[in-house]
């Protein structure tokens, strides 16, 4: 993503494109399905995800001017460089928006969902997260446990999960193993 200062809701490509494989994503740690966001409550391919990486708690938010309080302010605050010490799980079902990820060298890459994205942050990666044009998004949040919602501004290189990420992610080392 290009580094400009104009409004975050727009899409920031660089000029040329530079597009992102998900493999490459997946290599940051960032884990991405997509599903059928119409039947979200008898999915059975969403029921696997829960079940297998015991996501036991779930909720609905949606995010638009109409339906948030202090909506430019809450926008800001998503938009603030962070990481958290527990995955960052969202499911898309409506609208759309952009997470954006730091990749190894330190520069944004931008992740655009819309309906039917699920998307796994890992603990500790630096993200931020703002609407589209659209100003609309419905998320399902997913949490292993009680919802957690503590957010540690940049920098953190000494919170544990940072650490944690670090040592996982971006000092890999040695020969990759061939998927199986």
């Amino acid at each position: 993503m290009d580094e400009s200062g104009e409004d975050q809701r727009l899409p920031h490509k660089r000029d040329p494109p530079e597009h992102v494989s998900l493999e490459h994503l997946a290599d940051l740690g960032v884990v991405y399905w997509h599903l059928n966001p119409e039947n979200y409550e008898n999915d059975e391919e969403l029921k696997k995800i829960r079940d297998s990486r015991g996501y036991s708690y779930m909720d609905l938010l949606d995010l638009c001017p109409e339906k948030v309080e202090n909506y430019e302010q809450k926008l800001k605050n998503f938009y603030t460089e962070h990481i958290h010490g527990d995955e960052e799980i969202r499911y898309c079902l409506e609208g759309s928006g952009y997470f954006d990820v730091r990749d190894k060298d330190d520069r944004w890459i931008r992740i655009w969902i819309k309906a039917g994205d699920l998307i796994v942050l890992p603990a500790g990666i630096y993200h931020r997260f703002t609407l589209d044009t659209s100003n609309y998004v419905k998320l399902m949040r997913l949490f292993v446990g009680e919802p957690v919602w503590t957010a540690f501004n940049r920098p953190q290189e000494d919170h544990p999960a940072r650490k944690e990420y670090v040592k996982n992610f971006t000092e890999k080392v040695g020969v990759p193993l061939e998927a199986h």
